[in-house]
């Protein structure tokens, strides 16, 4: 299995220090609802949950931001919340965690999106979600790009958050892609098939497998349990790399790992190094922050790639939303070796 040493690691994670990223997308606040489950219910065949404890964390593009000042690096985020009390909780969770907020524009009238989830004995019994699902209005996505051009010049990396909520849009793309070439900035991108954007010629793609042939508009079928060998996902990533034109394309394959496909190369399999999983959300949140760094820190492409998977077999080693330290880090290359 490809490997990095550990004094590269210790590189890239010294240079990560200094790096800074903005992120920009749908922001949102995850709430955890702790509790445990003895009873059934007398009204309806549901369980009763008997309420131990709750926490929040950020989600979404937010949680983007977080990983990233999780392994040491900078971030400044850009999105919509509402003027609401779950705006000033994800605010306050946030500035402890050392992201910028200044780029988070509060609208009237607009719910945080906020997602609930209720656990009982680490397994997730349902969730709720409130949100305003709509596009943004013309005059919000200009004042978004006006506080992310103010902050470019400074910045190493810009990371685009989708997850179908309405703060990208496709003038959002647009003004992002036109802004980060000027600047010869990197601008990665975590994409939602939920609703159609022109995604050409950004310097990186993450979907995950469904994403990457909902995005080609090609049927998932005939899986392999070997990427390299799987006709149909070699197809899907040479049609988005001959049609997007990204400079890389990380599709994610859950307990396969991930497959880094680059025009003219063959693709690069790195095997997953997770040793249990028990939650995956927020791993693609965890992905994406990591390759991004990896990159702003002077990594190789494949170097990214190792690095971003080890960073997502510790998240999914935890129960929701979650980071990786450098600590973390560093152990489960130690662990590899």
């Amino acid at each position: 299995m490809p490997q990095l040493a550990l004094s590269r690691v210790h590189e890239l994670l010294d240079r990560i220090r200094r790096t800074r990223v903005l992120v920009v997308g749908d922001v949102m606040l995850d709430q955890f609802i702790w509790g445990r489950v003895s009873r059934i219910s007398p009204e309806a065949p549901v369980p009763i949950v008997e309420f131990e404890r709750e926490s929040f964390m950020p989600g979404g593009a937010a949680n983007v931001a977080r990983n990233l000042t999780a392994l040491g690096g900078r971030a400044e985020l850009f999105g919509i919340v509402g003027q609401d009390a779950n705006a000033s909780q994800l605010r306050q969770i946030l500035r402890a965690q050392r992201v910028g907020c200044r780029g988070v524009v509060s609208l009237p009238g607009f719910l945080t999106a906020t997602k609930t989830r209720i656990v009982a004995q680490k397994q997730q019994v349902t969730r709720l979600d409130r949100e305003s699902p709509r596009e943004s209005p013309p005059a919000v996505t200009a004042r978004l790009l006006r506080h992310i051009e103010s902050a470019l010049d400074s910045a190493d990396a810009v990371s685009i958050g989708d997850y179908g909520k309405g703060v990208v849009t496709q003038a959002l793309v647009d003004g992002l892609r036109e802004r980060s070439r000027e600047r010869g900035r990197w601008l990665s991108f975590d994409p939602k098939p939920i609703h159609t954007l022109n995604l050409r010629g950004l310097s990186l793609l993450t979907p995950n497998r469904k994403e990457a042939f909902e995005l080609a508009h090609l049927a998932d079928t005939d899986r392999r349990s070997d990427p390299l060998a799987d006709a149909p996902l070699r197809r899907v990533a040479d049609r988005l790399l001959q049609e997007l034109q990204p400079a890389l394309l990380l599709i994610t394959l859950g307990e396969s790992g991930m497959l880094l496909c680059q025009r003219d190369r063959e693709p690069f399999h790195v095997p997953t190094v997770a040793q249990e999983v028990f939650d995956v959300s927020g791993a693609g949140d965890t992905v994406i922050a990591s390759f991004t760094l990896a990159i702003a820190a002077g990594a190789s492409p494949m170097e990214a790639a190792i690095f971003s998977n080890h960073a997502a077999g510790v998240v999914v080693g935890k129960v929701g939303t979650a980071t990786a330290t450098p600590a973390e880090l560093l152990a489960s290359f130690a662990n590899h070796a």
